[in-house]
């Protein structure tokens, strides 16, 4: 592991919806021990607009929040990955890049919430946030200094 905050990187396909919401929440609970990035193996270009309801609506501040390619923490120059957590199962079967620092990995398989559509999207989203939250406080306790 490296000295300083250990870099959590959470990946999804497209990077718009479970990915950015654990990011957001580790950031927010991981105090100076972890660090959270997030990223898609096809990411979309933008993040899901449900996903920012619902950071605002549990009151985080969701500027700067992108979605972006998994490219941007491989190979020579990056900094190193401490964590990969996969966070849905299209990612989990996909060929990774090389990941600096030889990182832990995880995957926590969530239905995509961006996949509901109409009325019961936005429950979706609340749901996907919720267990992502449980999640991470797990991974939390289990990585306690």
């Amino acid at each position: 592991m490296t000295g300083g905050p250990q870099t959590v990187l959470f990946l999804c396909t497209g990077n718009s919806a479970r990915s950015i919401l654990a990011e957001a929440i580790l950031n927010r609970v991981g105090g100076e021990r972890f660090r959270a990035v997030s990223a898609g193996s096809h990411p979309k270009g933008a993040v899901h607009p449900m996903a920012l309801t619902v950071l605002r609506e549990q009151g985080f501040d969701t500027t700067g929040y992108r979605s972006k390619s998994w490219d941007e923490f491989g190979g020579e120059g990056v900094p190193p990955i401490d964590h990969v957590v996969t966070v849905c199962d299209n990612a989990a079967g996909e060929i990774c890049p090389i990941w600096p620092g030889a990182p832990r990995k995880t995957h926590w398989g969530l239905d995509d919430p961006a996949a509901v559509e109409g009325d019961g999207q936005h429950d979706a989203f609340l749901r996907t946030f919720n267990e992502l939250q449980a999640r991470i406080g797990r991974f939390l306790t289990e990585n306690e200094a």
